[in-house]
């Protein structure tokens, strides 16, 4: 087709669309994170996409081919728990780095998966279970040992750095101890496993030097299996007199240890330890707790490590991402300068945030979560907050580098952005601050309205800021906006309480009375901080008149008076703005600061309306700069 640009937004719409082919184009810039919903086969190979390979495409559950070969993606930020339909992979020939995704096991369909000409790193377990029947890592950095399971498909592996000696032990608690003498067996000669190995001998006893060593093996092998079967015997002869005594002495419990024992009955052969210390922890368990079981196996575990706390048995194991960086008290310390006051950016509800130099020069930012925010004190449960942000992948969302969790002390620690925030450039003393002309403000807007776009409409189940303002909008070098704090509030058990005491002017009204949040009152949020971009006043500024101190409320009922308009706009734009572009401006902010929730736009329909203004801005800025040297309103958009 010859099509080239990027690709549009709203394309979740086409709810009918099952295929999609825009392959072999000069299509570029970030792949789309909306995309029709019930694909069944998407194929955008050959173009020059950048990024990641976007989380919207974890969405589609009916999804059998996916092909993003020979792009320029980046990242892999596909969760494919859903994509058990899918038959055929292909992200060959990209420059992804990291590892592959745990997720990558739920896909019970895969034939054929293409990862060759890329940068991933760390192993390929996670293929191992799949019904595979083509794979190609060929060219990557994969390293570990290849599993047994994949030896036998259409596989491509050269160009990594896989280990070639024996494979290591399986993880502990997962096999039966006396599994390990198989592979050893197994290893010291043809790739046959040991009964065949024995067998051959059997029928070939009278062959020269190797029957007569085969002979050997199988005779050491006899007498050890007969010793261990007197010792097995002889530990079940205790287990059985010391479970009777117990059941003995504790007649009052009797229908909690019966169930106990029917528990170590199912276990015995996959426990080491004496069973009468389980036994113990098993019957004082049982007096505050129903035994589930469907969580026996897991319950026994636990127990042993933390006997006081029973509850544990109902928790999941939480999987923070590989990419996710885990760091000690000790390091953050350092970096921090022992979180001095020279270090301290800035302070917001939940909590301070550090500036944290490292030794490698690389620099972060450091927020220490309050403990009333997170009063639990529980490692397990800001571990799976941590592993819920961690997940969050948008160009204008501040990204999650790691996380402390130590010493009752929880530290969320993100990418750092040397211009500060919004908050600061609006809002400091004319010394400090930094004058923004039109431009910047339309495009930080817009930035930030995407950013909500992706957590509201993408994110699924969709997230709620609560915490949308001009101090939570960081600037990079080029004047992007990155939302940051995203995923905080809606996962901290007590966060709506504490922003509800600390309302700065950004609260729907719906809010202010009720105290709930929701998808509609970040819109309203997201208005405010257009306001303030627009008129470079705070949102509540008590050292105004009465009738001034309430932004939205001395705004709104001049935001579509074209007189009126111009006097409330920000001062230091010296008047260098386009009329139009203003106006349309103050048109989205009116519709985002309707009292009505209802009547509040969804931001997808934000973000349009940005990009239309944003568009015929570039159009006009193009048509009127050609050919003149002059300077005027349109070099400021």
């Amino acid at each position: 087709l010859g099509l080239s640009g990027s690709l549009g937004f709203m394309l979740d719409k086409l709810t009918s669309v099952t295929e999609l082919d825009l392959s072999n184009n000069n299509l570029g810039g970030d792949l789309p994170y909306q995309l029709p919903p019930n694909l069944e086969r998407l194929n955008l190979a050959n173009n020059q996409f950048t990024g990641s390979a976007q989380y919207s495409i974890s969405l589609m559950t009916p999804l059998k081919y996916l092909n993003l070969a020979h792009n320029q993606l980046k990242q892999l930020a596909i969760d494919f728990t859903k994509l058990t339909s899918l038959s055929i992979l292909d992200l060959s020939s990209n420059t992804i780095t990291g590892s592959l995704p745990n997720t990558m096991t739920s896909l019970t369909s895969a034939k054929s998966i293409y990862l060759q000409n890329n940068q991933f790193t760390g192993t390929i377990d996670v293929l191992a279970t799949l019904p595979l029947e083509n794979l190609n890592i060929a060219n990557n950095r994969f390293t570990g040992w290849i599993p047994d399971s994949l030896r036998g498909i259409n596989l491509q592996k050269d160009g990594n750095s896989f280990n070639t000696g024996p494979a290591p032990p399986p993880p502990p608690g997962t096999p039966p101890i006396h599994r390990s003498p198989t592979p050893k067996s197994g290893n010291r000669g043809s790739p046959s496993n040991g009964d065949d190995s024995g067998s051959s001998s059997d029928s070939k006893s009278s062959g020269l030097g190797a029957g007569g060593i085969a002979g050997i093996v199988i005779s050491l092998l006899v007498v050890t299996a007969v010793i261990a079967f007197f010792l097995i015997k002889r530990k079940r002869s205790k287990r059985t007199s010391s479970s009777t005594d117990i059941e003995r002495s504790d007649n009052v419990n009797q229908p909690f240890t019966l169930a106990s024992n029917d528990i170590h009955q199912e276990n015995k052969s996959m426990q080491t330890p004496p069973v009468v210390e389980t036994k113990k922890l098993d019957t004082s368990l049982s007096m505050n707790l129903r035994p589930p079981p469907s969580e026996r196996h897991k319950s026994f575990d636990e127990e042993d490590s933390t006997p006081r706390k029973p509850i544990v048995a109902k928790k999941h194991a939480v999987v923070v991402p590989s990419n996710v960086n885990v760091y000690t008290v000790a390091d953050l310390q350092i970096a921090t300068n022992s979180f001095s006051v020279d270090n301290l950016l800035g302070e917001g509800t939940f909590g301070r945030v550090y500036k944290a130099q490292f030794d490698d020069g690389k620099v972060l930012a450091v927020k220490k979560i309050d403990s009333s925010a997170l009063p639990t004190d529980t490692a397990e449960d800001f571990t799976e907050i941590v592993s819920k942000i961690a997940h969050l992948d948008h160009e204008n969302v501040t990204k999650l580098d790691g996380y402390c969790s130590e010493h009752g002390q929880h530290l969320v620690i993100y990418e750092f952005h040397r211009n500060g925030s919004l908050h600061d450039f609006l809002h400091l003393s004319e010394e400090e601050s930094k004058p923004l002309i039109w431009n910047p403000r339309v495009k930080i807007a817009l930035g930030t309205a995407r950013a909500l776009e992706y957590l509201h409409e993408v994110c699924s189940p969709s997230i709620v800021h609560k915490n949308i303002k001009s101090a939570n909008i960081l600037l990079d070098s080029e004047l992007n906006p990155h939302l940051s704090d995203c995923g905080l509030a809606s996962f901290l058990p007590t966060a709506n309480e504490l922003l509800n005491q600390n309302d700065e002017g950004y609260s729907a009204p719906e809010v202010s009375m009720s105290g709930q949040y929701s998808l509609q009152s970040d819109v309203y949020s997201f208005g405010v901080v257009m306001l303030e971009l627009l008129t470079g006043r705070k949102p509540f500024d008590s050292t105004r008149s009465r009738s001034e101190q309430s932004l939205v409320r001395w705004a709104t009922p001049q935001l579509h008076d074209i007189d009126a308009l111009s006097k409330m706009v920000d001062p230091a734009l010296k008047g260098l703005y386009p009329v139009k572009s203003l106006s349309r401006f103050a048109d989205v902010i009116a519709l985002c600061v309707q009292p009505e929730p209802e009547f509040r736009p969804p931001m997808s329909e934000v973000v349009q309306a940005l990009v239309v203004l944003v568009q015929r801005a570039n159009m006009s800025k193009r048509t009127v700069g050609v050919g003149s040297g002059s300077s005027g309103a349109n070099d400021y958009m």
